[in-house]
């Protein structure tokens, strides 16, 4: 590098390569990718320093995937409890900074990209704060807790350059790639019709994580926790358990459809649905909770094709998770891999006959064979495709891979704040739908409601 221009200046001084069109006060605000990355990247062999923000489960098994990636240094973690910042310096070591207030993380210059593993409400602010102080984001899923959230992430990568990535490591996957690559083939006809479900049949599974014995308003730091959400006397169950309540978080559609929509959104190579309809309810887990355990969602895809999710947190049987994409000559389905059915449309309409006279039955026939000459029958399946990934394979590091990649380069990420949006954008109608009682609209290319 130049004289001068020492590695953290070329990370401050890096771009987001990401292109999309967003709304922002009615106006329509085209994103374009940085036209002139860096010209001197940062040697593969040079260390990214890292800080987590939010050290739950969710942040914490983050934090361990991303650190299994060479040259990836976790130097600071923040987190409202102050048993979590303790653990972190259990396995991390004590040279770690911890602290309650994250935006001491985000003042110093040792800190390169920071992981955010808050509730949702503090996605936004938290990925905001971090662009405006330099540092590149990787954002968990859902990427906003309220629509106006998208545009204003959006905007300030654009304004800082920075680099960010959401959370939905479906897009960084072997198994999306390859069904990526059977539906740009052609070998599943025009899609008509793509059904994918979430099933669970657990405490753990609903949300009821355990509480801390030492949990208090001495420990966790509770007025930081609330921030923008409402103010209400200290509760423990809100802190530990809060995707029970969307004050804090997004419920189904926020923690599960969004990677339902982030692989649709993949494989197919489309934008979002522009119209959606949801129905659901409170089935098993009435704990206190305002959010439903079983949601049901019907999404109309301009492309014409339909989407149909569901999330069920007492399923009575297997936890399960997968897609069915239907097209008029195959379909294919993703679980622990992809298989592929190839069904070719048949070269005749076929008949029905057996009420009409026998010489009508002749006449018919002769003039049928006239039009449809008779050819080798079909096989029915006349292909079937699997793909498997090896076992311990993990999308999840792949898609830090990709992220640090990004950080090291300055050119796009797999799923950048557009595509984030738009897949958390989709997710939510679902919640408008249910509240409503009613159909909702959206325009997935502009990304607002109508």
């Amino acid at each position: 590098m130049a004289s001068g221009f020492n590695r953290r200046d070329f990370l401050k001084a890096g771009s987001v390569a990401t292109a999309g069109t967003f709304i922002v006060d009615g106006l329509k605000t085209h994103l374009l990718a940085a036209e002139e990355p860096p010209a001197a990247p940062i040697a593969a062999n040079d260390q990214i320093q890292i800080a987590l923000i939010g050290a739950g489960g969710q942040g914490s098994g983050d934090t361990r995937t991303a650190l299994l990636v060479p040259g990836v240094k976790l130097v600071a973690v923040a987190d409202c409890y102050d048993g979590r910042l303790a653990r972190a310096k259990e396995i991390w070591g004590n040279d770690i900074f911890t602290t309650r207030d994250y935006k001491e993380i985000l003042s110093r210059s040792d800190v390169d990209a920071v992981l955010i593993g808050t509730p949702d409400h503090w996605h936004k602010q938290a990925a905001v704060d971090a662009m405006n102080a330099g540092k590149d984001v990787y954002c968990e899923k859902p990427m906003i807790h309220v629509y106006p959230d998208g545009p204003e992430i959006i905007a300030t990568a654009k304004k800082t350059q920075r680099i960010i990535q959401i959370g939905s490591q479906r897009v960084s996957s072997l198994i999306y790639k390859k069904a990526q690559e059977i539906m740009q083939s052609g070998s599943l006809g025009h899609i008509t019709a793509i059904s994918a479900w979430w099933d669970r049949n657990s405490s753990i599974g609903a949300w009821t994580y355990s509480i801390a014995p030492d949990a208090s308003e001495q420990t966790i730091d509770w007025p930081r926790f609330l921030g923008t959400a409402p103010k209400i006397p200290f509760n423990p169950e809100h802190f530990y358990q809060w995707r029970k309540w969307k004050a804090y978080g997004t419920g189904v559609a926020g923690d599960l459809f969004v990677h339902l929509f982030s692989g649709t959104h993949f494989v197919t190579q489309t934008t979002g649905p522009n119209r959606a309809m949801a129905t659901g309810g409170l089935r098993f887990w009435k704990d206190g909770r305002d959010v439903p355990d079983v949601l049901l969602g019907l999404f109309d895809y301009p492309q014409g094709f339909n989407l149909a999710l569901r999330v069920n947190f007492a399923c009575g049987g297997s936890e399960s998770e997968g897609f069915v994409f239907n097209g008029t000559e195959g379909s294919m389905t993703i679980g622990d891999g992809v298989t592929l059915y190839r069904v070719p449309r048949e070269t005749e309409p076929g008949y029905n006959i057996e009420t009409f006279t026998q010489a009508m039955q002749d006449k018919f026939l002769e003039e049928y064979r006239k039009k449809y000459p008779l050819t080798q029958p079909s096989a029915g399946y006349s292909a079937v495709e699997k793909f498997s990934v090896p076992d311990g394979y993990s999308d999840s590091y792949d898609h830090f891979k990709n992220f640090f990649a990004a950080v090291r380069s300055r050119q796009p990420v797999v799923e950048d704040a557009v595509f984030g949006f738009r897949a958390a954008g989709a997710a939510l109608l679902s919640n408008l739908s249910y509240e409503r009682g009613a159909a909702v609209r959206w325009d997935p290319d502009g990304m607002k409601l109508l």
